[in-house]
């Protein structure tokens, strides 16, 4: 997934968290609520997880369950992000990041098709 730059803010990328660490990464955040299967927290070199800015359980499992859509999951997650408790994670991340790069770590297979286009589109607007 290409980098996106944020008005002001940091440029976001997104890689899978078995990748191997990249020297232009800047700030590693897994945002998977879960943790990756097969890979440690030192090898995962993670400057943070982000837990707060990830789907919640009960709606990460309607999606992978099928009980809701792709346009009913973006609509719910985006619901959950706006919560006083994603705001301030996402306050936090924006913060420490400054006008650098921010890397998303995920353990799924295609980022592409999964809750992290949605992150980075509200991280990217609320910059």
């Amino acid at each position: 997934m290409a980098q996106r730059p944020t008005a002001g803010g940091p440029t976001i990328g997104v890689r899978r968290v078995y990748d191997p660490v990249d020297p232009d990464d800047g700030l590693r955040v897994l945002v998977d609520r879960l943790w990756p299967r097969g890979i440690t927290k030192a090898d995962a070199r993670l400057d943070d997880w982000a837990k707060e800015l990830t789907p919640s359980t009960e709606l990460r499992r309607a999606l992978h369950g099928g009980t809701l859509t792709e346009a009913e999951f973006r609509t719910r997650y985006r619901a959950e992000l706006d919560s006083p408790t994603a705001e301030s994670a996402r306050t936090a991340l924006l913060t420490r990041a400054g006008t650098g790069h921010v890397t998303l770590l995920t353990a799924v297979r295609d980022p592409s098709h999964s809750h992290v286009p949605v992150l980075i589109a509200y991280l990217t607007e609320n910059a």
